[in-house]
């Protein structure tokens, strides 16, 4: 996964491909937290105020913020389709 960040990073990757670069990196670190958590959790490192803390932890929602960044990320998306370019 180490190539992936970096392969963004040397442009020619759109908004999208970006976008789905980040998920994917969100996706493993989540995988790997979730691994780490269940094997403290089975090797009883982790006392019950801890458990309750991570548990009670709230996941942040999508906003309608959210949805509109992604909206106008699309539209210019759209817009820059539909330009002319300057190469045709």
């Amino acid at each position: 996964m180490p190539n992936i960040p970096n392969m963004a990073l040397k442009s020619g990757f759109d908004h999208r491909d970006r976008l789905i670069v980040a998920l994917y990196a969100q996706l493993k670190a989540e995988r790997e937290t979730r691994e780490t958590l269940e094997w403290a959790i089975r090797k009883g490192a982790l006392s019950d105020e801890v458990l309750e803390a991570i548990a009670s932890d709230p996941v942040r929602p999508v906003t309608s913020d959210d949805l509109a960044s992604v909206e106008r990320i699309i539209a210019l998306d759209e817009r820059r389709k539909a330009a002319p370019r300057d190469d045709d």
